[in-house]
């Protein structure tokens, strides 16, 4: 009663937009974490690959798992943190690692070396974010001596020398590269190439050096290196209103939809679903939507925003339940059991998208794409 449909033939149209504005010397990793932000992991994973991805990158292990169980062989890193645990298991399945400290570096080489296999990493450098990675030399403070030496030079030499660690990349990851004023995100992007230098005067070799997101592969062209890592905008979202959508034409890739499943008519002052907050104001028709706040539809829209029927706006009343929602159709000639209801996505001349939806909600498109629960069915339109 309630499915998404993901359109590939956009993702592919989208591939192809980022591809033309990303430089010819870089490849593309397409990050499929979160079950590929909520459209299918290994659907898009493979019109990726289709399309000429040559590297794909999630969050966790076991979305990588799922990737090979599905077939795909294609290169994957991991941005999460690697548990040394599991090593075996990366290097069997040939998984990459994100490497964040000397430590983690020396407990996932202390397991390659146990089995006697060689682990491939991609050293992760902190120039900014604050989360993962190796802290740049230049933002480590002390309170009353200013920058103090770090040695992040000596560490990345370090992990390269460890036994059964193969570093096949280094890279770092932007804070705000979708802000309109980029001064931050070239400040770490310079912080980045200065290490980079700085290990290459040292001798140090590595295939892949990547920064760019979907921001600044659309907008950063200098920081486009041996890879770009798309992520929101592969699938038709923009990475927040400052980026320039002249520069790019992506179109969005999933349609959530769900089923009328009954009208009633109702007096002026009828109290709707829990708690009875909302009253209807006039005599009107009420629709009962198979969909609720276990599909993923959040509860903070409980009497906000927008559903589509026939391709008219119908505002939904009353508290999201857990499987069902109301909306008022009073205004609406004709609606009827079974009628289609999109609740994200276009319906003949109107739209509901997924910023307008996180706008009420205050946060951002990224996270209603991919708070979409597994009971909700994955359509994919080739």
């Amino acid at each position: 009663m309630t499915w998404v449909e993901i359109n590939l033939k956009a993702l592919a149209c989208n591939y192809r937009e980022l591809r033309r504005v990303t430089s010819s010397r870089a490849d593309i990793m397409a990050v499929v974490k979160a079950d590929g932000y909520g459209h299918g992991a290994v659907r898009v994973a493979r019109t990726a690959l289709k399309c000429g991805a040559k590297f794909l990158a999630v969050a966790r292990l076991d979305e990588a798992i799922c990737l090979r169980k599905a077939g795909i062989a294609a290169p994957i890193l991991l941005f999460g943190y690697s548990l040394p645990t599991y090593a075996a298991y990366m290097i069997e399945n040939d998984i990459r690692a994100s490497i964040n400290s000397v430590t983690s570096a020396r407990q996932l080489s202390e397991k390659a070396l146990s089995i006697g296999k060689t682990l491939k990493v991609h050293i992760k450098i902190d120039t900014g974010m604050g989360r993962l990675g190796i802290l740049s030399d230049a933002l480590i403070m002390d309170a009353a001596e200013g920058p103090i030496r770090s040695g992040t030079v000596h560490d990345v030499l370090r992990i390269a020398s460890m036994p059964h660690i193969e570093v096949e990349g280094i890279y770092t990851h932007f804070a705000d590269a979708d802000a309109k004023e980029k001064t931050n995100a070239r400040r770490q992007f310079a912080l980045f190439m200065e290490l980079l230098e700085t290990l290459k005067k040292a001798g140090f070799r590595v295939r892949f050096r990547h920064a760019a997101n979907s921001a600044a592969t659309i907008e950063m062209p200098e920081t486009h290196l041996d890879l770009v890592r798309p992520g929101i905008s592969l699938y038709g979202l923009w990475p927040s209103n400052a980026v320039d959508k002249n520069l790019i034409n992506i179109k969005p890739v999933m349609t959530l939809k769900s089923r009328v499943i009954q009208v009633k008519q109702v007096r002026s002052g009828f109290a709707v679903s829990y708690g009875s907050t909302y009253r209807t104001p006039r005599p009107t028709r009420i629709a009962t939507v198979a969909i609720g706040y276990a599909d993923g539809l959040n509860r903070a829209l409980s009497s906000r925003g927008h559903m589509l029927v026939k391709g008219v706006r119908a505002p939904i009343i009353g508290r999201v339940c857990m499987d069902l929602t109301l909306i008022d159709v009073g205004h609406i000639p004709g609606v009827a059991l079974e009628d289609e209801v999109v609740i994200l996505g276009r319906q003949r001349n109107e739209s509901v998208t997924a910023d307008e939806i996180a706008g009420l909600l205050g946060t951002i498109n990224y996270e209603i794409v991919s708070s979409l629960t597994s009971r909700v069915a994955r359509i994919y339109i080739e």
